[in-house]
């Protein structure tokens, strides 16, 4: 088996530590690759994938909560132009 060389796993672990995962992510993978277990490889890097999606998803549907909270007050501040567009009008 082929030994990792530290500019390896210093790009792996950096590569890794951007991409969100924990140390014990990182030494895991590390671990596995030195081994050559890539199954397991893709098995860590889906979890992670998954985590972060779902984690992107959650942020997703506060700016739509934001989003669907912007568009109520704007009509409302539409319907009370209308209201006060009609009232000058009746009284002019």
């Amino acid at each position: 088996m082929m030994e990792l060389d530290e500019a390896q796993a210093f790009r792996i672990r950096r590569n890794l530590q951007d991409a969100g995962c924990d140390s014990a992510t990182v030494a895991q993978f590390l671990r596995l690759e030195q081994t050559h277990c890539r199954r397991e490889q893709y098995r860590l890097l889906s979890c992670q994938k998954a985590a972060l999606l779902q984690n992107l998803h959650g942020i997703q549907y506060k700016i739509d909560c934001l989003d669907h909270l912007v568009y109520i007050m704007r009509q409302q501040d539409e319907q009370q132009q209308q209201r006060a567009s009609n009232k000058q009008h009746t009284l002019g």
